[in-house]
């Protein structure tokens, strides 16, 4: 029998350690998005997030949008702002642009990913001849810019082009030492990649933090193909947990809160105090794990 004692999704948010949290976005393409996009910042900013993040499209094509929202996310709703930048298919003068741009909005925090080719994800990456030449470089690059807050990206399930799980963890190691606070996973749902992962890096010499990225299933059949197209894996029993579920929204939606709760409560017995959520601009099921985790308004 498990000791409820032992287990800190069992104690109460004072006898807990303190948690971070952190939200992920991205640039709502029409009015109706956009204000779904705002009404959930609002409804998670009372939690105290670390940061809220903002992605960046594929080449830099949502940068105004991005930027735009980073500013008013700090300056309307005093909530710690994150800017994703990426450095496909530009120059090192142009991400340098867009670096001091954010220092110039009050963007002290950063999201920094060699991103995806413009051909899509699993295509070959080749960088631009006068580019930033992976994350590590551009790391680097934002160093010498400014005193930035940087969070990097991991791969619990291994990067889909890194060769061995050597290379893929001295791809991490490099970014850290390049000058990254944190890293980020990429979504997974087996906890046991993102603890095994964290043993890789600790054993490698890895000492910042990893910090779990977690995908709430809105929508499974929606989940499924992101996963497909990131190299992450759908595990054989959470399919079949949402077998059928196409036609019924109502149980879909239960089971998505049961299987995110689940994954969180898990992770938190295991000592893990950080998390970053993707929201895709939704705030129910997130402010929900908030509560789970003992995080209120």
């Amino acid at each position: 029998m498990i000791d409820d004692n032992l287990r800190a999704s069992r104690k109460t948010a004072a006898q807990r350690p303190d948690l971070q949290l952190s939200f992920e976005f991205f640039p709502p393409k029409t009015d109706a998005m956009e204000e779904r996009f705002w009404d959930s910042i609002t409804k998670l900013a009372p939690l105290s997030p670390r940061f809220v993040s903002v992605t960046y499209g594929a080449g830099g094509s949502t940068r105004e949008r991005t930027l735009r929202m980073v500013r008013r996310i700090t300056g309307d709703k005093g909530v710690p702002a994150a800017a994703h930048l990426t450095c496909v298919g530009a120059t090192r003068d142009e991400v340098d642009e867009v670096v001091r741009g954010y220092a110039e909005a009050g963007v002290s925090k950063i999201v920094a990913l060699r991103g995806d080719p413009p051909e899509g994800v699993g295509q070959p990456f080749t960088p631009h001849p006068e580019g930033y030449q992976n994350a590590a470089d551009l790391v680097a690059g934002i160093r010498r810019i400014g005193d930035f807050d940087i969070s990097v990206a991991a791969y619990p399930e291994k990067h889909p082009q890194s060769v061995d799980w050597d290379a893929d963890i001295d791809n991490l190691k490099r970014k850290i030492d390049a000058g990254a606070d944190r890293a980020i996973t990429q979504m997974f749902f087996s906890n046991a990649d993102y603890l095994r992962y964290l043993e890789r890096a600790r054993k490698a010499g890895i000492t910042a933090p990893i910090v779990p990225g977690i995908q709430p299933i809105h929508s499974f059949k929606q989940i499924s193909g992101f996963a497909a197209r990131c190299g992450a894996s759908i595990p054989d029993w959470l399919a079949e947990r949402f077998d059928g579920l196409d036609e019924d929204p109502e149980t879909h939606a239960l089971m998505a809160a049961a299987v995110a709760a689940e994954q969180v409560t898990e992770l938190l017995d295991e000592g893990v105090t950080e998390f970053h959520f993707y929201t895709l601009n939704r705030s129910n099921l997130v402010l929900a794990l908030a509560r789970l985790l003992g995080r209120r308004p």
